[in-house]
């Protein structure tokens, strides 16, 4: 067990400003210390001073929020030598979820290492965190695209005749270049006016994003292609699928085998028996982003693999779901990839 090779254990609740420290001895889960240090470098060097004089020894770091403001301190610390493990913010559901502070999580953070809870290991950085940037930016674009296409179409509903008749009958592309080339006339009602200028800029908008999207895209392949060529030659697995394995992946080693990798995007089966009926539930749990990465293969898949599309008749035909089907498909291809991640990616 890890707690049995261990003096002490340091439980970190990270914020934005300042973290809280809480160090605990790891054969009575005693605290020892409890502390807080500023969210920057000093502040690191601080906690390592802390950690040196207060919990000599072997010693490991439970840091909470690994992935966000606790990315910083956790940074310093590996490139320290120290042992570092992620904890999962705990859930503020209920009436006690109400009861709490800093301290006491990062108590809590501590002991769930003394209690010999299973801990993953913080996600790298280096080409797997700028995958990760460039994923989130990408999504953003799409989203805000998203958001403009409605606004002009909304926009469409409600503009002057003849205006409105002309425009409601072209296609997407020819409806953004018309409205991209609308000009302002100084004559003209206040309302067509303003209405030319909202639909002008909207088309601007949706162009400059869509030519974003695309440019984060060819980035995103190329890294992709770098770590991970193999991985683009499974079925259904595209540029943004592959990037959302190797970000939620990270690295060989933190993620313990297949079915923890499952657990971690949602799709092992949860139990779900009662009675006479014997059944398994989705899980709503896990890394969703890397569950949506798995459904999408699936999905296509399901569109252009014979066998996969064989595979969900004979599920339904036994009676399952649609739902359960998928799911038992998305928890195959969670050991495949990550068979394949462990065998040929190139961690950095």
């Amino acid at each position: 067990m890890l707690a049995d090779g261990l003096d002490y254990v340091i439980g970190v609740d990270s914020h934005r400003d300042r973290h809280a420290l809480a160090v605990v001895g790891a054969a009575a889960g005693a605290q020892v210390l409890a502390a807080e240090v500023g969210a920057d470098a000093p502040g690191y060097r601080e906690a390592l001073a802390l950690a040196q004089v207060q919990a000599a020894g072997r010693r490991v770091w439970a840091i909470e929020g690994t992935g966000c403001y606790g990315r910083g301190l956790a940074r310093f610390l590996l490139a320290q030598g120290e042992v570092v493990l992620e904890v999962e913010r705990p859930r503020r559901e209920g009436r006690g979820g109400r009861l709490k502070s800093d301290a006491l999580d990062a108590l809590r953070a501590a002991r769930l290492v003394v209690g010999e809870q299973p801990l993953a290991k913080p996600r790298r950085g280096g080409a797997r965190e700028a995958l990760r940037c460039l994923l989130v930016t990408r999504e953003s674009a799409i989203n805000a695209r998203r958001v403009a296409l409605n606004q002009l179409r909304g926009l469409l509903v409600t503009c002057p005749e003849p205006l409105r008749g002309e425009l409601r009958q072209l296609t997407r592309a020819r409806l953004l270049a018309r409205c991209r080339r609308f000009r302002l006339q100084k004559q003209r009602e206040p309302e067509l006016a303003g209405t030319l200028l909202a639909l002008r800029l909207l088309a601007v908008r949706i162009e400059a994003l869509a030519l974003e999207e695309r440019t984060l895209r060819r980035e995103i392949l190329a890294r992709v292609e770098a770590l991970a060529p193999t991985l683009l030659e499974k079925p259904g697995v595209g540029p943004i699928s592959a990037a959302q394995l190797l970000v939620s992946w990270s690295h060989r080693g933190r993620v313990k085998s297949e079915s923890a990798f499952a657990r971690l995007a949602g799709a092992a089966p949860i139990p779900a028996s009662s009675g006479r009926v014997s059944r398994y539930r989705l899980d709503r749990g896990g890394d969703r982003k890397l569950n949506r990465a798995l459904h999408q293969i699936v999905l296509s898949r399901r569109r252009y693999d014979p066998a996969t599309a064989t595979y969900i008749q004979r599920r339904l035909h036994e009676g399952k779901s649609e739902r359960e089907a998928i799911r038992s498909l998305k928890r195959y291809l969670a050991r495949q990839l990550f068979r394949e991640l462990e065998r040929t990616a190139i961690t950095a």
